[in-house]
């Protein structure tokens, strides 16, 4: 199927899981993760009318934008982990930044941010599984951490990100991770009553938006789905 397909059928699906938890489906936004992909598969997907995209590495992006930098309504985001040496250039490239996980990486992005003339969109990424391979702020930080982030005047915390563990048993991806999902929507609500922005959240790849759409997710990461399978994508 062609990308273009794809995406239909991933909307379609987006649309499905939002009838089953009475949601409509304009709260969930669909995000395409270009990351490892060649920059015309993006281009594809932009041709097709898809705007909203995720790339892992600051370097790869920085890379395809040399080509696509210029489309004029692209809405690319960060959503791998960000170094504290790639973080002015982050803020620079990147529409939103989904993946601050310590204070050290908001306040060099806070200066970054400032020196460009920009407020810039981040979630915090919370990572709630034992896996070695995942990132993110552990969600007893968080009550802590989010009175010294709402103090940084160019970054606005617009919500929550995770990643649930991958699945012992790839057909029941959703049934595994609902728990996670849960437990980051759950975190989300006991936050944002001191963080009235921070109602979003990421949450839901391939193999699991559904369920993630079903536990309250504003935006999903589909990149596989779209793009097809290459080495390293898991999304």
């Amino acid at each position: 199927m062609s990308i273009a397909a794809n995406l239909d059928r991933v909307r379609s699906e987006i649309t499905e899981a939002c009838a089953r938890a009475g949601r409509n489906p304009s709260e969930v936004a669909l995000m395409a993760v270009s990351k490892v992909h060649p920059v015309e598969a993006l281009l594809e997907a932009y041709k097709a009318g898809h705007r909203l995209f995720g790339e892992n590495r600051v370097q790869e992006w920085q890379a395809k934008a040399k080509t696509a930098g210029s489309l004029s309504e692209l809405d690319m985001h960060l959503i791998g982990p960000l170094q504290s040496n790639k973080t002015t250039k982050a803020a620079e490239l990147f529409a939103s930044v989904d993946t601050v996980d310590s204070l050290k990486i908001a306040m060099r992005l806070n200066e970054a941010a400032y020196a460009l003339g920009k407020k810039l969109p981040i979630f915090l990424e919370v990572k709630l599984s034992s896996e070695e391979t995942k990132h993110g702020l552990a969600a007893e930080e968080l009550p802590s951490l989010l009175p010294q982030l709402i103090l940084l005047n160019s970054l606005i915390p617009i919500g929550l990100m995770t990643v649930a563990p991958w699945p012992s048993d790839v057909a029941n991806a959703g049934k595994e991770a609902r728990p996670y999902f849960q437990k980051l929507r759950q975190l989300r609500d006991d936050l944002v009553p001191g963080c009235p922005t921070l109602t979003g959240l990421s949450m839901g790849m391939s193999n699991d938006f559904a369920a993630a759409i079903e536990e309250g997710s504003t935006c999903v990461r589909i990149g596989t789905a779209i793009f097809g399978s290459r080495v390293g994508n898991a999304t």
